[in-house]
């Protein structure tokens, strides 16, 4: 006979916006500072899109104020207390992330002078958060690398070389102050070291100018940050024992409902979305196959055991998804790497996500920046009215990071089996 039972509002784990320990908060304002890395907006983005779809009620506002060929010192957009002043303290910033480096070592093998200059510059920049941002939470991110992996080294030793040394400096500031650290460097060499070890020429890729990371290097440094502020791996886990029907695990999921006869059939609304994966882009897929990003950060288990030996269909509202071996069941499938209703509505976030962020970008640059000097009338105008558009963009990407439910349905691929019957 039937059996049909009722899991109303199940959910044996706090959802993922009660995780303790993450570094956000509700009503966070983040402000990402840096030079012409943090400025392609894509580990930013990346980071951004993560919280999100992670907790998609929390309010966090995210402010990308990255500029190329900055140094501790400041860049093309001004000298360092200029920039600090209109790009990160006007922000009112709660949490804010240095990344620099990268222009400050200038190229060339380590120099004692070179370097001090740096270290000067970064504890200013330090002392200045503390006096204008006294209760803002610093990150301080180590330079990413040059790439010294997938080509030969230009002088003896490499530039990457120096760029640890100026990443120690970094580090140990951070535990003298007891601020948060992420290592973006390290994680992105052995990254390239396997994939330069599997396909060399592809990997030559990641770092295309060996300065600049592609979109699957940059995802691999917004992982860094984010462990580094103790985000969570799972986006939901749920457990089903097929032999009865029975909800075993729900973690960050509610289960609404179960049907067990001649198929497994529930109604799942999750707490949060997966991390959205570009995997037509060959640099996200070199990341993928050879980093843990999918371990770390965006796990989205369906497990089900007791199943008969045999070959499962599994759909979501409808839609065939994959099929899977009874045993591939009961390992545990990990749904955020197929796709899926939630991965699209995820993709929609993302994309909303750059979409919001190049709006901002031209507003600012070649809007606001680009006339201020000249003093047209209607400019006022025009910035108040890009300034009203991207606060609806953010609304549509909060809006689409809210999870729905979802009906799932496990089978037997051969229509005449059935699953046997409960007695």
């Amino acid at each position: 006979m039937l059996r049909f039972f009722v899991l109303s509002l199940l959910l044996c784990s706090a959802s993922a916006e009660e995780t303790q320990g993450f570094h956000l908060h509700d009503g966070d304002t983040v402000v990402f500072y840096g030079d012409s890395i943090t400025n392609q907006r894509l580990y930013t983005v990346f980071t951004e899109t993560y919280v999100l779809t992670r907790f998609p009620r929390m309010r966090v506002n995210f402010v990308h104020s990255g500029w190329s060929g900055d140094r501790v010192t400041g860049g093309f957009r001004g000298p360092i207390d200029l920039r600090l002043d209109r790009d990160v303290f006007a922000y009112g910033p709660t949490v804010i992330t240095i990344m620099l480096g990268m222009n400050d070592a200038e190229y060339r093998p380590y120099d004692d002078g070179i370097f001090n200059r740096f270290a000067n510059g970064y504890r200013h920049i330090l002392d200045r958060i503390k006096t204008a941002a006294p209760e803002a939470r610093v990150t301080l991110l180590e330079p990413s690398p040059y790439d010294d992996v997938t080509r030969p080294p230009e002088f003896a030793g490499g530039y990457n070389a120096v760029l640890l040394k100026y990443g120690k400096f970094v580090r140990e500031l951070g535990g003298a102050r007891e601020l948060t650290v992420a290592d973006l460097n390290a994680p992105v060499v052995a990254l390239l070291k396997k994939a330069s070890a599997a396909s060399p020429k592809p990997a030559e890729t990641l770092i295309p100018d060996r300065v600049h990371p592609s979109t699957g290097v940059h995802l691999v440094m917004a992982e860094a940050l984010l462990r580094a502020w103790g985000a969570p791996s799972v986006v939901s886990t749920v457990e089903i024992d097929g032999s009865t029907g029975m909800v075993t695990k729900a973690e960050n999921t509610t289960i609404d409902y179960i049907v067990r006869q001649d198929a497994l059939e529930w109604s799942q609304t999750d707490q949060a979305l997966p991390m959205p994966l570009e995997t037509d882009d060959e640099a996200i897929r070199l990341a993928l196959r050879h980093s843990d990003f999918m371990r770390a950060l965006n796990r989205e288990i369906l497990k089900v055991s007791g199943l008969p030996a045999g070959r499962y269909s599994l759909q979501i509202d409808g839609e065939a998804v994959g099929a899977f071996d009874a045993p591939e069941f009961a390992r545990g499938i990990n749904l955020s790497a197929l796709k899926t209703p939630m991965s699209r509505q995820a993709q929609t976030v993302l994309d909303l996500t750059y979409r919001r962020n190049h709006l901002r970008f031209a507003r600012m640059m070649m809007v606001d920046n680009a006339l201020k000097e000249y003093h047209p009338a209607k400019l006022p105008a025009a910035v108040d009215a890009l300034e009203s558009l991207e606060e609806e963009v953010l609304s549509l990407q909060r809006a689409a990071a809210l999870p729905k439910p979802h009906r799932y349905r496990v089978e037997l691929s051969v229509p005449s089996q059935k699953l046997p019957r409960l007695q």
